[in-house]
């Protein structure tokens, strides 16, 4: 059988045959295609290679070429930072500091901004928090208007995407896990607290789990009521637990803030993952929506808790990304409602095959090191693994 390291690398040269340069590296959002919205995006653009690097220096040095696409990232990111306006973790500044810190850059620019229009991790003052409190910045007056965002909600607070949006998403990417995360390693406990007693109050318990539907009221889109992933499912709410743990909370109600993850990653667990089992369920794997995204919180879960059974998911995850490689080296993620419902090869950090190689890298490392293998933390898990595994240079707390 492939090795996970070895479909990483080829799935990694892949990706770094698609850069291309004018003014600075770019890459396609998806091959074929074309430059994306979000040129230089942690979530789909150059940014979003960062990680792979830092990923790839914990077990052997840079190539060549690969140190000059490292130099030629700084440069662009550097340069740029300067005029961004977009200020978020995936699309903007933070993301932009976000790589510069990956690298070992120099150049990562203070995050002193004016809180974006959204509350969420993509785009809004929760992922901008998140980066600041994971750099040692100055958070500024940000937790304040994020906690002037939060609605009163059954339980406890609530936040929607920005404030009057049509629905709240609740799980991490868009939601109150996320901000309840954000505020809980930003200080502001109370509010987090709040947040947490919110999801716990619409949260379906049942089997010993913990499921938030992916949006409330149910969205007019043909959607799954519930899915399992980073973005909004138990996968990803299980890290606003562990950061309400790192925070110094030891209980949301009746439950302890570890029992409440590990209730998260039992859902997750549980769920049919990662087989596709019906149109619309599970068709995606990368790491926003998919197998790779759980993987990776299965990983840190490991590392932090020490379950076995999360290392065992993690590879069972692996495994379904070597049985779903095409040629060996990249993924096609279904779209079940088009009338071409394979969709092409997508490239970057959150919906292709750099962040799933990542995920494959790391897990190789994992299997051969252990429980200590260290950790190429970042502004959306740091708080969720041991401080002493991180590599970059967070906070040691």
């Amino acid at each position: 059988m492939t090795s996970y390291r070895t479909l990483g690398e080829s799935a990694w040269t892949w990706v770094l045959g698609q850069v291309q340069d004018a003014d600075g590296p770019w890459l396609p959002v998806s091959v074929p295609g074309a430059l994306g919205k979000f040129r230089d995006s942690l979530y789909e653009g150059i940014a979003g290679l960062a990680p792979v690097l830092a990923e790839i220096r914990q077990y052997r040095p840079l190539s060549g070429g690969e140190s000059a696409l490292a130099d030629a990232i700084v440069a662009r990111l550097a340069r740029e930072a300067a005029t961004r306006t977009d200020v978020s973790l995936f699309d903007g500044l933070a993301g932009d500091a976000t790589a510069l810190r990956l690298l070992g850059s120099s150049s990562v620019p203070a995050l002193d901004v004016e809180p974006p229009e959204y509350h969420d991790i993509i785009s809004g003052t929760a992922g901008v928090l998140l980066t600041q409190t994971w750099l040692g910045q100055d958070v500024g007056t940000l937790p304040e208007a994020l906690v002037a965002g939060g609605e009163q909600a059954l339980g406890g607070l609530d936040w929607r995407m920005k404030p009057g949006y049509r629905s709240s998403s609740p799980n991490y990417s868009h939601g109150t896990a996320g901000v309840a995360a954000a505020l809980a390693v930003a200080g502001h406990v109370d509010a987090a607290v709040r947040g947490a007693e919110h999801l716990l109050a619409i949260a379906d318990l049942s089997g010993g789990g913990f499921i938030v539907e992916h949006t409330i009221p149910r969205s007019e889109r043909e959607v799954e009521p519930v899915t399992y992933t980073w973005c909004h499912g138990p996968a990803g709410t299980s890290h606003a637990f562990a950061a309400l743990a790192h925070a110094g909370v030891s209980s949301i109600g009746d439950h302890a803030v570890d029992e409440l993850r590990r209730r998260c990653l039992h859902s997750t667990l549980s769920s049919g993952l990662p087989e596709r089992l019906r149109p619309g369920f599970w068709d995606n794997d990368g790491r926003c929506c998919g197998t790779a995204g759980v993987g990776d919180i299965l990983l840190d879960a490991y590392q932090s808790l020490g379950d076995d059974r999360y290392l065992d998911g993690a590879r069972t995850m692996g495994d379904a990304l070597v049985s779903r490689a095409v040629d060996g080296r990249y993924w096609r993620f279904v779209e079940y409602r088009s009338e071409a419902p394979l969709l092409p090869p997508g490239t970057g950090w959150m919906q292709g095959a750099a962040g799933i190689a990542a995920f494959l890298l790391r897990l190789e490392r994992v299997l051969a090191e252990g429980l200590t293998a260290p950790i190429v933390d970042r502004p959306d898990n740091w708080f969720a693994v041991p401080a002493g595994l991180r590599v970059s240079a967070g906070p040691a707390a």
